[in-house]
């Protein structure tokens, strides 16, 4: 029953790369021109929100981005390139987290605009009138510098970018980063010296192309796409994480107002979010723009006014880093549920809690692994127990109830019902040995899922070979290991008496050591440490229930 069910949870997760990798997509949208408006939709320039009193514009699509001079801007954390188009956040390296063991001086790219690539920050400010000028991703912004750089003792740093009318208005791009944090804000300042109100809406959009994939059904496979977070305005009913794919911005985009909240792209142990202020209405929306390249955005519902001859100031913080479930739950409500545990994020939680704490005592991702599996047995250990008296009560039936399938051979339901006699006689429970390991179940995918999902793990060795936790077994041991164990527990338990049923059961082990000579190696090593655990457990019960005759 273990390995039907552990058999079952591998070929869901099968099931669901194959899908995200070959499945049905959707029909491709419409051109712009054939696309109907409603309301009082109008243009509102390429890639621009429409304003949240109309509906989604009718709008010309960019071939590419148009690029002014790009500002280089370091620190502690981040590097990153601003363009003076639109002040677009274009490229983002992190370089505490290399992109490979191999390449230790090599930065993982988080956003870029170049190579293939297409993920960038891009805001503005939509005009709230029909007079009203657009200070959107299209306008140039001009810097006093090319290069900024956080000093050695600078806890701040501020990148200003300007922009003028010929009217009098004026407005500056302000980036304040800080130190040791992937957080950071982007403020506009309004300096209103024209002779009327100026009134406009904040916008904030992140605009990316999906990833290239390796397409290897046996890969593991995390969620890359949009999240979005907030409360309905009217009905004060929180949405806590919902995830809106890309497949989704084509056939359901995202069209409605939300209180607060904040919007992300993420990625397997990264993600970019735009947070807005979260006593604000926002006007959340999402469209792909063209064959390959999607938007996932919001804009202010009520407009900033500044009078003539007044200024004003208003922004929003981004995050652009890793997923450390600490820091995001510090930014805003249920940002650390980027960090996706799935529907078992409840227990995945405290299992996390409870990894970080032996890491921080034995300082080796790989041996915390091992001793949190070790807890984690130990607490279950009645249940097993349980268990495997059970099976190795079913271990000696096995002899009698091949006995009766012989002879009741041609009679099934003489057969069922001498079976039945035979454990009622025998005070036997035939799922005494499954029950208590299907309430364990739950525990042990939530603890994959945190073995998975945590970023903590990512190129984090263990011993010898073992240099990195979140790729594959370089020379296939742990996998090995696995699948000798997988045979040990089969020859533990009680033999199907059907031949057929014996034959599939013999043969899992190797299918399951296909599976897993691609998976991360914290995974294998925990599915290693857990079968070694059960080995030990299930033949210390047995060869105490032989002693006792």
């Amino acid at each position: 029953m273990i390995l039907w069910v552990a058999l079952a949870f591998v070929l869901m997760l099968i099931w669901q790369a194959w899908q995200q990798d070959y499945g049905p997509r959707p029909e491709a949208a419409l051109p712009a021109a054939q696309q109907q408006t409603t309301g009082s939709a109008r243009p509102t320039g390429e890639g621009v929100p429409a304003v949240p009193s109309v509906e989604t514009p009718v709008a010309k699509i960019q071939e590419t981005l148009k690029s002014g001079q790009r500002i280089q801007v370091r620190t502690d954390v981040l590097n990153l390139e601003i363009d003076t188009v639109g002040g677009d956040l274009r490229q983002i390296d992190l370089p505490a987290y290399p992109v490979s063991i191999d390449q230790p001086d090599v930065p993982l790219r988080l956003m870029a605009d170049s190579n293939g690539q297409l993920f960038v920050l891009q805001s503005g400010l939509l005009p709230g009138d029909k007079q009203g000028q657009a200070v959107d991703h299209h306008a140039v912004f001009s810097s006093d510098q090319s290069e900024y750089q956080l000093q050695q003792g600078q806890e701040e740093l501020e990148v200003r970018l300007g922009w003028n009318s010929d009217e009098g208005l004026q407005v500056s791009k302000v980036f304040i980063f800080k130190r040791g944090s992937y957080a950071f804000d982007i403020r506009y300042e309004v300096n209103n010296s024209t002779g009327s109100e100026w009134r406009g809406h904040l916008y904030q959009q992140l605009q990316r192309t999906p990833p290239v994939e390796n397409k290897n059904m046996f890969m593991m496979h995390t969620y890359t796409g949009g999240v979005i977070s907030g409360i309905n305005p009217v009905t004060n009913e929180e949405l806590r994480y919902e995830k809106i794919g890309f497949d989704d911005m084509v056939e359901s985009p995202v069209n409605r107002d939300m209180k607060g909240g904040w919007e992300a792209m993420i990625q397997h142990y990264f993600l970019v979010a735009t947070i807005p202020n979260q006593e604000e209405i926002n006007h959340f929306y999402s469209k792909r723009v063209d064959e390959n390249r999607y938007v996932l955005g919001m804009v202010s519902k009520k407009p900033r006014v500044v009078a003539a001859g007044e200024s004003d100031q208003f922004g929003f913080t981004v995050y652009a880093g890793p997923k450390l479930n600490d820091d995001l739950a510090l930014l805003a409500p249920h940002l650390e549920l980027t960090v996706d545990y799935g529907f078992l994020t409840i227990l995945a939680n405290p299992l996390f809690w409870l990894l970080h704490k032996i890491h921080a005592l034995v300082g080796n991702w790989g041996w915390a692994i091992i001793f949190l599996t070790l807890i984690i047995k130990l607490v279950f250990f009645p249940l097993s127990a349980t268990s495997y008296r059970s099976m190795a009560n079913m271990r000696k039936l096995a002899p009698r109830l091949k006995s009766i399938k012989e002879r009741y051979a041609d009679n099934k339901e003489g057969y069922q019902r001498a079976m039945m006699d035979m454990y009622k006689k025998e005070k036997i429970n035939p799922l005494g040995g499954c029950l208590p390991i299907l309430v364990q179940i739950p525990v042990f995918i939530a603890l994959y899922w945190v073995l998975l999902e945590s970023v903590e793990l990512r190129q984090a060795p263990w011993i010898g070979w073992i240099k990195d936790l979140s790729i594959k077994d370089p020379y296939y041991v742990l996998p090995l290991i696995m699948g000798a164990s997988m045979f040990a527990q089969y020859k533990l338990n009680p033999q199907p008496p059907d031949p057929l049923q014996a034959k599939i059961m013999m043969y899992m082990p190797i299918v399951f050591t296909v599976f897993f000579l691609f998976f991360p190696a914290g995974l294998v090593l925990y599915w290693v440490v857990n079968n070694v655990l059960s080995i030990a457990q299930q033949w210390y019960i047995t060869h105490q229930m032989e002693k006792a005759g």
